[in-house]
């Protein structure tokens, strides 16, 4: 008889794209949109697009600051999924 093989593990997500279902869910907004505000806004510092997720679209920090990072890293050539 055959061995079945292990079913393959999830690798879970992590960094600042393990909060993305969550900013989804919360907020109505897919990613890509979130991205492309912050990408329009430009030209701010991080904590500065963060406050500015926070005031203006009522973002609580810790999703504010994961799109922010994700979408920098992710315009330096740096972010992973």
């Amino acid at each position: 008889m055959p061995q079945k093989k292990p079913a393959a593990k999830a690798v879970p997500v992590k960094g600042p794209a393990s909060y993305f279902p969550s900013i989804e869910k919360t907020y109505g907004r897919p990613i890509a949109e979130w991205k492309a505000l912050i990408r329009k806004r430009g030209g701010g510092k991080h904590m500065e697009l963060v406050s500015w997720l926070k005031s203006e679209h009522g973002l609580g920090h810790g999703h504010a600051n994961a799109l922010v990072a994700h979408t920098l890293q992710e315009d330096a050539g740096g972010a992973k999924g």
